[in-house]
């Protein structure tokens, strides 16, 4: 724990207590601590994130698989790359700190799809104050250093019926664009960054506590009274909010006891509350990737993913398909698999903004240091669609790069390799060389009083379990189209809203 500058212990007693300091809950404990009348202890279980490596967004890969990710492996996969790890920050800023800050606005179709399932106050009307909170707090630019690449890209993607976009738009459409980052001169504008920097100016009533992992939440006659750490118990006299993230939030909500009955009984967890919608429904952006070597050497790039395509496959006028485009080879899991790499070349991955395909987090053990067993069951929606959305994905990278403002650039196709054409191949090459872009969500999903296997009801309150939040990507119930980092600060500025009321 972190304690005070004038030697005094923390308190062990607040009024509200977020668990994790990530997008979400450095957001909203921010909010909360507006009020100088209410406690508030923000627990983080990484340290600061004042670190250059941190801070310094051209150095966001490097953190990958470092001493600050949980970097949590998935189960063997039946129709997917079970190679693939799951990078979770373990730093302030949680993954907003971790990641290669792209930034969207959540679009207004997928928050109607959320109000549609049962998620009422979550429209973009509703929720426009919560998002516009995010955008007044967060500083957002989009590179603006001359880059020929770039340029050629967004041609490439206009001569093959993809116009070029405003990704500041909340209206998504189908077309290609330069990304909007959280970024400032280099520096990224995380979620600790943008609502609790300097940590040393901190208000006096926003307790901050690093490197403190928590266990497990304690609940007494059915409400949540505090949280379980190793170095005690500390009470909250209002609320305790999980902010932990898609994994650890349905984790800790396992290890204290709610959620499925016969799981919990078969790990030696003592039964507090049946939820059986507690890790389910487990939700990702699958990626595959086409890489190019370049006939060139690629031009500088702040941090080398610059471009987003949105293309409509279904012909329903709504984007299913996003492309991130890269300057550099994305070669993490091809090489692996014996596909070439080159020193100067480019990258397209293709991923599945709305897969059908829903996993589940479940505990391997009662013991809160065993790590959970995650499955994302990719590629197993009966219906073929996250498949087939992926192969027409690698048809249209091969498409754009095809263009004549492109075509100069592409020395060879490395991966599948410009030989594989038959869709059968091209799936089976997308699913073994598959990787994440690191978004899981859903599983601890928002939903109607009358829907039972919702998580959380829209004011984001557990079911049967007084007193006990969870803000943070596992309350989607829907995938967002887009990179989600700013809908999760916007789901942290709604609680915040939620517990004022």
């Amino acid at each position: 724990m972190t304690v005070p500058a004038t030697g005094n212990p923390q308190p062990t007693s607040y009024d509200v207590i977020v668990v994790g300091g990530g997008s979400s809950g450095a957001a909203l404990a921010a909010r909360l601590a507006a009020d100088p009348e209410l406690q508030v202890a923000l627990i983080e279980a990484g340290p600061a994130d004042t670190q250059d490596r941190v801070l310094d967004i051209r150095r966001w890969w490097d953190l990958l698989g470092s001493d600050l990710d949980f970097d949590y492996a998935i189960e063997p996969q039946a129709r997917g790359n079970g190679g693939i790890r799951h990078s979770r920050a373990r730093v302030l800023g949680g993954c907003s700190s971790h990641n290669s800050c792209i930034a969207f606005p959540p679009p207004q179709q997928d928050l109607a799809s959320w109000e549609a399932l049962g998620a009422t106050g979550w429209d973009h009307v509703t929720l426009g104050p919560a998002i516009q909170g995010v955008l007044d707090t967060v500083h957002l630019e989009v590179p603006s250093d001359p880059n020929p690449f770039v340029d050629a890209v967004l041609e490439a993607c206009a001569d093959a019926g993809l116009p070029t976009v405003d990704f500041a738009s909340w209206d998504l459409t189908p077309g290609a664009g330069r990304f909007r980052l959280n970024v400032a001169d280099g520096i990224r504008q995380s979620s600790s960054v943008a609502y609790l920097h300097p940590l040393e100016d901190l208000p006096a009533n926003l307790h901050l506590l690093l490197d403190t992992p928590v266990s497990r939440v304690v609940v007494e006659d059915g409400a949540a009274v505090g949280i379980q750490t190793a170095d005690g118990l500390l009470r909250a006299e209002r609320e305790v909010v999980l902010c932990a993230g898609a994994i650890d939030s349905p984790r800790l909500l396992l290890l204290s006891g709610i959620g499925p009955a016969d799981h919990l009984r078969s790990v030696g967890v003592e039964l507090v509350h049946a939820l059986p919608g507690v890790g389910a429904h487990l939700l990702d952006h699958p990626e595959g990737v086409v890489n190019y070597a370049a006939t060139r050497a690629m031009p500088a790039s702040l941090q080398s993913w610059e471009i987003g395509v949105f293309a409509d496959t279904s012909g329903l006028g709504v984007p299913d398909l996003m492309l991130h485009v890269g300057s550099e080879v994305f070669d993490l899991h091809t090489a692996d698999h014996g596909y070439p790499s080159a020193e100067h070349g480019f990258a397209f991955t293709p991923n599945v903004p709305h897969a059908r395909s829903e996993g589940t987090v479940r505990l391997r053990s009662s013991d809160p240091g065993v790590r959970p067993s995650i499955d994302f069951a990719y590629f197993t929606d009966p219906d073929g669609y996250d498949e087939r959305v992926m192969v027409d994905g690698v048809e249209l990278a091969r498409e754009i790069a095809a263009q004549a403002p492109l075509r100069d650039w592409v020395d060879r196709e490395l991966s599948p390799g410009s030989n594989v054409t038959d869709r059968a191949a091209l799936s089976e090459y997308v699913r073994r060389t598959a990787n994440t872009v690191y978004h899981p969500a859903g599983t601890c999903r928002m939903g109607a009083a009358d829907d039972p296997g919702a998580v959380v009801d829209p004011q984001l309150r557990v079911r049967g379990i007084e007193r006990l939040r969870i803000a943070d990507a596992s309350i989607f119930p829907t995938m967002t189209t887009v990179n989600p980092n700013l809908t999760c600060m916007a789901v942290g500025e709604r609680a915040a809203q939620l517990l004022r009321t």
